[in-house]
């Protein structure tokens, strides 16, 4: 259930405030004007590289490697088949470009996760009537391109892949001379599987079992049939090495290969010794293994289906898809749906390597989320029955959710709004099912892996890129409920009632990122709550993602752990201790959507501009240094940040350097794990200059475009043009900027542009403009909980007695005879202060405990200077989950104010005057 305590705190209109509204200006339209001549762009497919992120391209930090962790195979857009070969040394991804030995080609894979899955099902064509553990080839010898593979063994067997969505087709050229073989296992993967193969006199058909991702207890099933375009010579199964013709039914199972890197709680408390990162796989496969020959010198087609819900289903995905198409037709349909999407990004100008590193990251992005329902939309739901999608929609799995919910998604749903829909929807049935959100699915299961609340945030966030056909409502509603749900939010009670996770919160790993995660996902869901005209959960919502300035050290001035009884252990903001793959020094800037309150917090724009410019000394320092990490997730909003401190020069500085340093077009073109496409979709960002900053928000964050055009086809008629003059990979700073052709000085953009699109176009040169965008009135929005125009006035309690700071100077907060002094004007400030003096009104040592004195105290941005005004007239400080209340309500002059249980008495009962 919903939790109702949490929202009676917290939720409806502000009796002493105005509504909850956004703190700073507000968002200019997008005005519009006859377009310029739109860029074009023929075949986008020819400048992917698929082999990008296959070799490690930066330092392993010990968070899945230091390569990309992608595949080089044939796959469709958001693809159910990804069929590709696997290396005998493994990586996840299951291919590692520096060992050139092929142990298979497996139907099914994840791109560049941090851990292991799939990996099922290989296929392997192999010489002669023994079969083999490899074949060894030359990368001379190899190709890839958007939905297609071709290699040619070192023994000049050759081997063409190409899929549909739920299908694919393989195309053997054997030698003359010796046998021509295939050995397909069912009982192999990456991990730990088991299978059932079964094999006719032209087709092979089956299942396997598998699962385990990152040491989890997800589990699924995948059927697959197999159709030859001629008869086998012989047939049967693997027994004792050898073609055991006589028995056509086999099944086994094999140990797996990945390493599981612990990525919850759970695998974080039975954490193993280290495994190697890169471990050679077995020689043997499982005793699933079917074994056909062919005639000596055949060409040998295979077409292949498979579904996560029946055998049926796989041969209807392949019926249905193929439809009796060649494998050269195939293959051009294939490449033409790649071509549809990549050029929805359509780019000119640039170096032909500039565009490769483009489109490659752009393909990467676009590889997942991966259909799960087969072409008659059926489905295995997380409650584990088969579930029937309407006519006409998609059910997606493979949700890596603390990822991409930092920019993969909104990308998907810029390009793509009816897919994206398609995506929303799925992750409301998974809710549905499971009962509750997990954080990382894969196919039908969920996993536990990482931290935070993250499904929700993806959903709202798609909705607010316009990918609105979807149940939003009931999204909404569920994603309130699991607020209060442990498997979906570990530690929410402490969350909800103390406004932060401690350190040792059960069943978190990193609580002061989770309750960052859980801030942000709160705020995502207020903005989809108020685009739904839900008000009240709205505001409830809105002032729960207040809560990262409970783990906002003031002296410090760091995001940081913090213990039950709110002090504040031992702190390295060089450590990742209570942090998730990150740590404090890059986990400070992780407050999206109020990133005016965090730099007030800090010290202001001044002091913000230092720190990032040291932060940035280094782009992808690893998770022990106190610089960015770029590699990985943590880091991602922070080179944006300088727009909010009126410096967005140095957003375009360090967001052209990472994105040509940190990603290229080669095998080790990138430095961390691309996570399903949410590194390859900040580098797309990256290189066209905006970003979306705030989950749950369409506005749009500006840095500077790498090439000189570019158009954006939404897919649904709206199209955004951008022209940068001058652009190249030093002429990286704004000057000039023209939104629909009217002048603006504003590093940004109002979610207009997207929902209408529209005309940027920028001029750019190679010497910074520090004064281009440095007006703090141009900055981008924050979203804080406090008034949009701040209230002011004396604030009145029992016998009519305001509310006094004592000499005008505190501390002490006392009831005295209004006087009409500044020491009794109050302001209710938008940043959900009270403020007096100079001073905000203040927790004694950020206390909890009832009877704590409030006091006057220079104002520092944490969670003990919070006070939420209520209905019944009281002032609520979250942290401590008490009100400001007059002590045994006394009308004396000089009784001091303190914090106790909100009991809706006069005592607690405050009015501002003259507001």
């Amino acid at each position: 259930m919903r939790d109702r305590q949490f929202f009676a705190a917290t939720r409806a209109p502000l009796a002493v405030a105005a509504a909850l509204l956004v703190a700073g200006a507000a968002p200019p339209a997008v005005a519009h004007r006859a377009a310029s001549p739109r860029t074009a762009i023929s075949d986008p497919a020819q400048y992917v590289n698929p082999f990008v992120g296959t070799k490690p391209g930066g330092i392993d930090y010990g968070n899945g490697g230091g390569a990309g962790n992608t595949f080089p195979g044939a796959t469709a857009p958001l693809g159910m088949m990804q069929w590709s070969p696997d290396t005998v040394t493994y990586q996840h991804g299951g291919y590692f470009y520096d060992d050139q030995r092929i142990r298979g080609f497996s139907l099914t894979h994840i791109s560049g996760a941090g851990c292991g899955d799939y990996g099922n099902i290989p296929f392997m064509p192999f010489l002669g009537d023994t079969p083999v553990a490899h074949e060894t080839f030359s990368h001379a010898h190899e190709s890839a391109a958007p939905g297609s593979y071709a290699v040619t063994f070192d023994n000049g067997l050759r081997t063409e892949l190409t899929t549909t969505q739920r299908s694919g087709m393989a195309r053997f050229s054997y030698p003359a001379g010796q046998a021509a073989s295939l050995l397909v296992d069912a009982g192999r993967a990456f991990n730990k599987a088991s299978g059932s193969v079964t094999v006719g006199t032209d087709t092979i058909s089956g299942y396997t079992d598998g699962g385990g991702f990152c040491g989890a207890g997800n589990h699924y099933r995948i059927y697959f049939t197999a159709h030859f375009d001629q008869p086998f010579a012989k047939a049967g199964t693997v027994r004792d090495g050898a073609l055991d013709a006589s028995r056509h039914t086999a099944t086994g199972q094999s140990e797996g290969i990945a390493p599981q890197p612990p990525r919850s709680a759970q695998a974080q408390r039975l954490r193993q010794p280290t495994e190697l990162v890169h471990p050679d796989a077995p020689a043997t496969g499982s005793d699933a293994q079917a074994m056909v020959t062919f005639a000596p010198g055949s060409t040998v087609t295979a077409r292949v289906g498979i579904s996560f819900t029946s055998a049926a289903g796989a041969e209807a995905n392949l019926d249905r898809e193929q439809a009796g198409a060649g494998f050269d037709k195939l293959r051009d349909g294939v490449r033409s749906n790649w071509n549809d999407m990549l050029a929805r990004i359509a780019v000119s100008g640039g170096t032909t390597q500039q565009k490769r590193t483009f489109y490659t990251a752009l393909y990467h992005s676009l590889l997942s989320p991966c259909a799960l329902s087969d072409v008659d939309g059926q489905y295995p739901g997380m409650d584990g029955q088969v579930h029937q999608n309407p006519d006409g929609k998609v059910q997606y799995a493979d949700f890596s959710g603390w990822d991409v919910y930092r920019s993969q998604i909104q990308l998907l749903a810029l390009l793509a709004p009816k897919e994206a829909s398609d995506v929303a929807q799925s992750v409301l049935n998974q809710g549905a099912q499971a009962g509750y959100f997990d954080r990382w699915t894969l196919a039908n299961g969920g996993t536990g892996v990482m931290v935070g609340d993250p499904l929700p945030m993806i959903a709202a966030e798609i909705h607010a890129f316009g990918g609105t056909d979807f149940d939003a409502a009931d999204l909404l509603s569920r994603a309130l409920d699991g607020r209060g749900n442990d498997k979906e939010r570990p530690g929410h009670a402490v969350y909800d009632n103390q406004g932060f996770l401690p350190v040792n919160t059960p069943g978190e790993w990193g609580p002061a990122a989770g309750t960052l995660e859980y801030a942000t996902a709160d705020f995502a869901l207020s903005q989809l709550a108020e685009r739904l005209g839900d008000r009240e959960d709205h505001d409830a919502l809105l002032h729960a993602s207040a809560n990262w300035r409970n783990t906002f050290n003031a002296d410090s001035k760091y995001i940081q752990p913090r213990t039950a009884d709110h002090t504040w252990p031992s702190f390295n903001p060089n450590s990742g201790d209570n942090f998730a793959e990150g740590n404090g020094a890059q986990y400070t800037w992780n407050v999206p959507y109020n990133q005016r309150g965090l730099f007030d917090a800090m010290g202001g724009n001044a002091s913000v501009t230092n720190r990032l410019d040291s932060f940035f000394q280094q782009l992808d320092a690893g998770p022990g240094a106190p610089y960015a990490y770029l590699g990985n997730e943590p880091s991602l909003f922070a080179p944006w940040a300088y727009d909010y401190a009126g410096r967005p020069d140095r957003t375009d500085d360090v967001v052209r350097s990472a994105v040509t340093t940190l990603f290229g077009d080669t095998p080790g073109g990138e430095v961390g794990n691309d996570d399903l496409g949410e590194m390859g979709s900040w580098a797309v960002w990256g290189m066209i200059g905006l970003f979306p900053m705030v989950p749950g928000r369409a506005e749009l964050v500006l840095g500077s475009p790498l090439f000189q055009g570019i158009t954006i086809s939404r897919g649904n008629g709206a199209i955004i043009d951008i022209k940068a003059r001058n652009a190249s990979a030093d002429a990286r700073y704004v000057h000039g900027l023209r939104v629909g052709g009217q002048a603006s000085t504003r590093p940004w953009v109002s979610a207009d542009l997207v929902g209408q699109g529209g005309t940027l176009d920028f001029d750019l040169a190679t010497t910074p403009d520090p004064s281009w965008g440095h007006d703090p009135k141009d900055a981008p929005p924050s979203f804080d909980v406090g008034p949009a125009r701040a209230a002011s006035g004396p604030i009145t309690g029992l016998g009519g007695k305001c509310l006094d700071v004592d000499q005008g100077a505190g501390p002490t907060v006392q009831l005295w005879g209004c006087n009409g002094t500044n020491a009794q004007r109050w302001t209710l400030a938008g940043d959900g202060t009270v403020q007096a003096a100079g001073k905000c009104l203040d927790v004694d040592g950020s206390g909890t405990a009832a009877g704590t004195v409030v006091q006057a105290w220079p104002c520092n941005g944490t969670g003990a200077q919070q006070w939420w005004p209520r209905p019944d007239g009281s002032l609520f400080n979250p942290p401590s989950g008490r009100c400001l209340d007059d002590p045994q309500s006394r009308t004396d002059d000089g009784t001091r104010v303190q914090l106790w249980d909100c009991n809706g008495t006069g005592a607690q009962h405050w009015v501002m005057l003259n507001h």
